[in-house]
């Protein structure tokens, strides 16, 4: 699904209109990619949660040279996949009770 699909799913899905879904959207990713910036981690429940992890400073190798390499520390976003969303892809089944059995359609307050 690329981020156009997510914004027509939400929009039909929430009975709001494009335009609408395409702040909603651009909004929840700013505000995730703003936690993650700062460190923070992000837990939806049923879905998965977001972290950062820390990576050391270490010796790689060029694979075409087979010199040594440094690579400086870096920071990388990692997500862990949740429960329901785990079961859901494994079973094709919804859990009872699980994340998507939330899914109501949001009225648009324009």
């Amino acid at each position: 699904m690329t981020k156009s699909e997510l914004i027509d799913a939400v929009a039909q899905r929430s009975k709001i209109t494009k335009s609408r879904a395409e702040q909603v959207v651009n909004c929840v990713f700013e505000s995730m990619t703003r936690a993650l910036e700062k460190g923070e981690g992000i837990e939806i429940r049923g879905f998965g949660s977001f972290t950062v992890r820390h990576y050391k400073p270490y010796n790689g190798r060029n694979p075409r040279t087979g010199k040594p390499v440094p690579v400086p520390a870096k920071r990388l976003p990692f997500f862990k996949v949740g429960k329901e969303l785990k079961e859901l892809v494994n079973t094709g089944q919804i859990p009872e009770g699980g994340f998507a059995a939330h899914h109501e359609p949001v009225p648009d307050d324009e």
